[in-house]
């Protein structure tokens, strides 16, 4: 009989530590790409997560073997209806503690409620408003200090198809293009209080990356968290049939981090980098499937199409974000010769 083995590959990737629930359903984003750009312009939206379907389209990746030829593309449906700008944010820059607040601006929460039907103190219950005009003076005297204009913009829940509440989703959004703060401020002064599509954020056919929260699993072994390979016990006597991952450690002292253990699966937030946008529209019972999506219902806004998969649930909050590390320029909007509308349900 052969001598056993005594190594064997790690299981479980550890470039995705801690495995933890997220802090909250919609992501911040934390890094910004410097877009080149003559006019400012936001640099993400919020959409919602409506479900998945397929298209066939001309490959148009140079190089690709398939270029020129009609292939099948798995998409993703997000519907993301106008967001109502309620505040400008502007912030300094100390090489020692990095981004510091300067000061805001809020729109009159009780205006956006009366002209968009979104509840403001619905999301924020002690919100302390200031006349928008001075606040905005203020903030302009500040321009000389100012490294970083960004603004909170609002979704409007009630646009959406599939979704049953009331309370909206904040996002905090940085105005990048131009070439000088004073363009951005200007432009985010401009915006308070009205609302910007998507159209003016992300054109089709551009690559884009996601921020959303994967779906959660729960409390799992390493069988399903890690991939540990599930083998028979080597003695009878050892207690349970599967295997295990291995010492954790020394038995007086620490714990490996470095050993697949038992935990939280799922429910983490992830980005997903150069996702491309194959087309936007603005009827969404021209992508809604017979039947409408599953868990969702009907589109009935702005949606856009993306090539793939992207993390979390139908209904899930989905923050798009300019691609801060592009691999490729794409040529512009693909064409799609076909969309599948069939029923999704019973598959």
């Amino acid at each position: 009989m052969g001598a056993r083995k005594k190594h064997a590959p790690r299981r479980g990737s550890l470039a995705l530590r801690p495995r933890k629930r997220a802090r909250r359903l919609v992501p911040r984003v934390k890094s910004w790409p410097e877009v080149e750009s003559e006019r400012p312009l936001p640099l993400a939206f919020l959409g919602y997560k409506a479900g998945m379907t397929h298209v066939f389209m001309v490959d148009d990746v140079p190089g690709s073997i398939t270029q020129g030829r009609e292939i099948f593309v798995p998409v993703t449906v997000v519907e993301a209806p106008p967001m109502v700008v309620a505040a400008v944010r502007v912030y300094g820059y100390d090489p020692n503690r990095g981004l510091f607040t300067l000061g805001e601006a809020w729109f009159d929460p009780e205006e956006i409620v009366r002209k968009y039907n979104v509840d403001v103190y619905r999301l924020i219950p002690r919100l302390k408003f200031k006349d928008t005009e001075k606040a905005l003076k203020n903030l302009e005297q500040q321009l000389q200090s100012v490294y970083d204009v960004r603004i909170l913009a609002l979704t409007q829940p009630r646009l959406v198809g599939g979704l049953e509440k009331k309370k909206p989703d904040i996002l905090e959004i940085k105005i990048g293009g131009a070439k000088t703060i004073e363009e951005r401020f200007s432009y985010a002064a401009e915006k308070l209080g009205n609302v910007i599509e998507v159209t003016e954020v992300f054109s089709p056919g551009q690559l884009i990356d996601v921020i959303a929260v994967t779906r959660g699993k729960g409390f799992q072994g390493v069988i399903k968290r890690f991939g540990v390979k599930e083998l028979p016990r080597w003695h009878k006597h050892r207690k349970g049939s599967r295997s295990g991952p291995g010492t954790r450690g020394p038995a007086t002292s620490f714990s490996w981090s470095e050993v697949p253990q038992p935990g939280q699966t799922g429910f983490h937030r992830r980005t997903e980098y150069n996702k491309r946008i194959l087309t936007i529209g603005h009827n969404g019972y021209e992508i809604t499937p017979s039947g409408g999506f599953p868990h969702y219902g009907i589109v009935r806004s702005t949606y856009l199409v993306i090539a793939g998969t992207i993390p979390g649930t139908p209904k899930r909050p989905i923050v798009m974000r300019h691609p801060v590390r592009p691999t490729w320029t794409p040529p512009g909007p693909p064409t799609i010769t076909y969309i599948s509308l069939s029923s999704k349900i019973g598959r």
